[in-house]
């Protein structure tokens, strides 16, 4: 009996201090988004608006004539950018919408009613490159997670696993780091082993808050809150370094401090799920 009762007492103080690291994270992470966005951020942001959003149209022709583009955008463009486009690279073919004034046939009577517009669409053709055809300067990035997550990333997959969720690589996702789609969650298969770690995490909130029957899923800002607070603090209770990767990415979404802590209950729940299914006593995170 009284085996018994060291074990349920070490049980029960295992999860007191799990639940302290926890609150101890989410705290951290909501004083992040109350600061606002981080400079990484705020210069990511005002990269990207540079880039153009290409119709349907224009991204089958990107992917046509070049597979493996990943940023594209116009020769000035470019070099507003700090870059310049490699001498002798081979632009690819998109269409550009322009308008055109409607000529007035003044040799004819007056017969336009006024509803007539006085322009005209019409497209061209222009060319555009992608990043790896310009050299230059280096594009601001998302700020990343660091560390080394030692085994736990095994450990992580053997708990999708065993939720009944494979998790394969694919380098053919784009520039989502991953994603999940019910049972099933697919990662790049060129993060670092702290990006992967993280990343599965996130998608791993992602399967048991927001997918199945009765999941609560929220609005797009909702859920990237909640999977993004669940991967900060499982990879913060293991050692990586997170820096502003998590408060930049909830932000991108429009997430803040009132999101997160609207979320709060679901959030640790799931945190605390995760970790002490990759967690024990005698593994990397004995204080969790």
């Amino acid at each position: 009996m009284a085996q018994q009762n060291d074990s349920t007492n070490r049980t029960a103080e295992k999860r007191r201090r799990a639940k302290s690291l926890v609150d101890g994270a989410l705290n951290d992470l909501a004083t992040a988004l109350e600061q606002g966005k981080s400079q990484t951020l705020v210069e990511y942001l005002a990269a990207m608006a540079k880039f153009h959003r290409y119709s349907f149209g224009n991204v089958l022709l990107i992917a046509a004539q070049s597979p493996d583009a990943r940023r594209v955008a116009g020769y000035r463009t470019w070099q507003q950018l700090g870059r310049q486009v490699k001498h002798g690279e081979k632009g690819i073919l998109i269409f550009a919408p322009m308008f055109l004034k409607n000529r007035t046939d003044e040799s004819s009577p007056e017969t336009s009613t006024g509803d007539e517009p006085d322009k005209q669409l019409r497209f061209r053709v222009v060319h555009v490159f992608d990043v790896s055809q310009t050299e230059g300067e280096p594009l601001p990035e998302h700020a990343t997670v660091n560390g080394n997550p030692a085994g736990l990333t095994d450990r992580l997959k053997q708990f999708a696993a065993e939720s009944g969720i494979v998790v394969e690589y694919s380098a053919n996702i784009g520039s989502a780091h991953g994603y999940s789609c019910g049972g099933q969650i697919v990662l790049r298969n060129d993060l670092s082993p702290a990006e992967t770690f993280s990343t599965l995490a996130h998608e791993l909130a992602h399967e048991f808050l927001h997918q199945g029957d009765g999941a609560v899923r929220g609005s797009k800002t909702v859920r990237e809150t909640e999977a993004e607070a669940v991967a900060f603090v499982v990879s913060h209770a293991i050692g990586l370094d997170t820096n502003t990767a998590s408060s930049d990415y909830i932000q991108l979404y429009a997430g803040d401090k009132d999101t997160l802590s609207q979320s709060l209950d679901r959030i640790q729940r799931t945190a605390s799920k995760i970790l002490a299914a990759i967690t024990d006593d005698q593994g990397a995170s004995a204080d969790v």
